[in-house]
């Protein structure tokens, strides 16, 4: 085979039409060995090619007589220190960083493993067991595909509306999506489940992990899988287990099949990813990658640098301090938006991403970074702004550009439909957009992701079902899994017979979807949601990989009852800009308007006082968003939004009488909804009588809002009016 001396960059496994050239960084090797495989079947190399050629701490070659669907993998020589840092062994077959496809996943033998298994020296002593049989494989491919017109949606922040869903999860039941497909990329682009999402009105999907991925062995051995996917094996291939094809070049092309598919219907895709660490654990983990190429270059290690540095609670910290390693997530990141054409990313354990030193630091370079990128900077960027390190709690204190998952909404909203006194002011600014978290650092409402559930945590479902954690399947004797989750089972712990406690469910959990998707913000519902998904009150699935996380489509009255009604909402929230508000709102008159923009209301109608504010047993509150003229779409037109009273009444027990504010002298509402209605409430038709009710306002100005519920109404602005005359 000829071997040419090749280029330093690009990084990983280069196809350019004539040869494939081969870049591996590692700072501290001494030797680096490029392996080829005829078949990923193959427990040996076929060949075994020495790269001599080393420049800026980069190894590299150029192949003139490689091909696409070349199989490979590299062994790494140099010192197995542990207690210096260093775990190089060239007895483990270690996948390329860069791989851009997977032909063969981990197979998790006592080969993997750097050290020796139960050996009395722990990860001191050196393993000699070859791992070639058992290790991952990358794939050399063609980049090359046909995407025709495809185009980025480019939905406004503050018009989005994400759907948090798993590829395999979402798909793997539906019936009216060929067998072969379900649970795939493939069915996620799939006819039957673009309609559904469509037809549901959400702008864009959160895909759950679908970087590669490595299974902990303990959960292998208890015939679970790392089901979510936070345990990255690959930060630039697809998990090839979501693909419905074969071939590791056909997994790439469905993947953006199913992006393009989705970009057609106006949706956007974004990804969950996890670049804080990786899936080998720490020092008594496997050597799959990383940890075999340069430990000491790609991880944090601790003062004592045979351990790690653990701000995930995974057992290894990726080293940000790093400049190749910053370079790794970027070009990560660059390669799936401009190749894979992906809208956005939500980063996992975003705090992690901002330690600089110990210290968590806003302004770290792997946010200048992305600030300054043309090409990142322009796509939505989410944090889960927090890690499990010291002060890692970051809600609120993210730079511009990005967006984040706002905890504290989702706390608040619970406490507050669970009952709780003493959150109604909270509640208020939470709803609002949470202008004391955003507004100071000059961030708008769409910084602040909206979310009551997602995959972490109960179902909507459950929340409304369960006052305690049910993870005994997880195999880990129920001590998984966060204790803290403001549920409340409405007298009965899961399902029951009761037809009094079941429509009490039914309308909290409307009333709190509700709640949701008309908060200022981007609201993120978790996929299920609409149709009372359960988890039998496990709110721990990372490992189930089955019918506890798949998303039943045969679905029961009650069931369709809950997604027709969250159709609706999110009907109404598309239709109504006050809900979709580009700034904060002040409670001051503004553009020639006589009334403020926002007015929370008391039950008697008139402002909420401060001394009602502030007392624990209120929870009822209503709010007044005043019509007219919104804001300026970007030619600068007016846009004009109707009037918006919501009434909210989290008291279990008592109907309370609710006085709707005046129009022009007058009272002109319309009840868009009411989520006491009965339990078919979603058909919005049966609205009809909470019109009754509502005209009836005009005489005994008191609309009634039964227990635990909310309901809705609308009138034209003055400026509507006249333009629709």
């Amino acid at each position: 085979m000829r071997i040419w001396p090749g280029r330093p960059y690009p990084l990983g496994a280069t196809w350019n039409g004539k040869g494939v050239n081969f870049a591996l960084y590692s700072e501290n090797a001494t030797k680096v060995e490029l392996c080829l495989y005829n078949s990923p079947d193959d427990d040996k190399e076929t060949e075994r090619i020495t790269l001599v050629e080393h420049t800026d701490m980069v190894w590299h070659c150029y192949l003139p007589d490689v091909r696409p669907g070349q199989v490979y993998g590299y062994r790494v020589h140099g010192p197995y220190e542990p207690e210096q840092g260093h775990r190089f062994n060239p007895n483990k077959l270690l996948l390329d960083p860069y791989a851009k496809a997977l032909a063969r996943t981990i197979n998790p033998t006592d080969a993997i493993s750097g050290y020796v298994l139960n050996s009395k020296e722990g990860d001191l002593s050196f393993s000699e067991l070859d791992s070639g049989a058992d290790a991952a494989l990358g794939c050399v491919v063609d980049q090359a595909f046909s995407w025709g017109d495809d185009r980025p949606p480019n939905t406004p922040s503050h018009k989005t509306l994400i759907y948090e869903m798993h590829v395999k999860g979402f798909t793997k039941l539906n019936e009216e999506i060929p067998e072969e497909l379900r649970g795939t990329y493939a069915g996620v682009g799939s006819e039957p489940a673009i309609r559904f999402l469509k037809e549901l009105g959400v702008t864009a999907v959160e895909l759950l992990p679908i970087h590669a991925k490595g299974d902990d062995r303990p959960l292998v051995e208890r015939g679970l899988i790392n089901y979510w996917g936070y345990n990255t094996l690959s930060f630039f291939a697809p998990e090839p287990t979501y693909a419905a094809a074969d071939r590791p070049a056909d997994v790439l092309m469905e993947f953006k099949s199913m992006v393009a598919n989705l970009h057609d219907a106006g949706i956007e895709v974004i990804l969950d990813v996890v670049y804080n660490h990786t899936s080998e654990g720490n020092q008594m983990g496997p050597t799959y990658c990383f940890r075999g190429i340069d430990n000491a270059s790609y991880y944090r290690l601790a003062p004592d640098p045979r351990y790690y540095m653990d701000y995930t609670g995974c057992g290894n910290t990726l080293s940000m301090q790093n400049p190749r390693v910053l370079q790794l997530i970027m070009d990560s990141l660059r390669y799936w938006v401009q190749e894979m054409h992906v809208d956005g990313f939500r980063f996992d354990l975003a705090s992690t991403l901002a330690r600089e030193l110990h210290e968590v630091n806003k302004l770290g370079a792997f946010f200048d970074i992305i600030h300054q990128d043309p090409v990142l900077s322009q796509v939505k960027l989410i944090a889960e702004p927090w890690d499990l390190g010291d002060g890692g709690y970051q809600v609120g204190n993210f730079p511009i550009l990005w967006s984040e998952w706002n905890g504290k909404y989702r706390d608040c909203v619970r406490r507050f439909w669970k009952g709780d006194g003493g959150v109604a002011s909270e509640f208020a600014t939470r709803i609002s957009g949470s202008s004391d978290l955003y507004e100071w650092g000059g961030r708008r409402p769409h910084a602040s992701v909206n979310f009551i559930t997602v995959h972490d945590g109960f179902s909507l479902n459950d929340l409304v079902s369960y006052d305690h954690k049910h993870n005994e399947a997880n195999g880990e004797n129920n001590r998984d899994g966060s204790d803290g989750n403001d549920s409340w089972n409405c007298g009965v712990e899961g399902p029951t017979d009761d037809p009094a406690i079941n429509e009490l469910r039914e309308r909290k959990k409307r009333s709190m979807i509700a709640t949701l998707i008309l908060s200022q913000g981007i609201p993120l519902l978790l996929a299920g949601d609409e149709r009372s998904h359960t988890q039998q009150g496990n709110n721990n699935t990372y490992c189930q990989d089955n019918e506890l996380t798949w998303l039943s489509w045969k679905l029961d009255d009650r069931r369709k009852s809950l997604v027709e009604f969250t159709k609706k909402v999110i009907e109404i929230w598309h239709a109504q800009p006050s809900f979709h508000r580009r700034r904060f709102f002040h409670g001051k008159s503004i553009r020639g308007n006589e009334a403020p923009e926002v007015v929370w209301l008391a039950p008697d109608g008139k402002e909420m006082s401060e001394e009602a504010w502030h007392t624990p047993h209120v929870r009822c509150l209503g709010v007044h968003f005043n019509g007219g003229m919104v804001d300026n779409d970007e030619y600068g037109e007016p846009i004009i939004g109707d009037h918006i009273v919501i009434l909210f009444n989290a008291d279990h027990a008592n109907e309370i009488p609710f006085a709707l504010p005046e129009l022009n002298g007058e009272i002109d509402w319309e009840c868009l909804f009411d989520t006491a209605i009965d339990e078919k409430c979603g058909d919005l038709k049966t609205a009809t009588e909470a019109k009754v009710d509502a005209k009836s306002v005009s005489t005994a100005r008191a609309y009634k809002l039964r227990p635990c519920s909310m309901a809705v109404f609308t009138a034209p602005a003055k400026e509507r009016a006249e333009a629709t005359t």
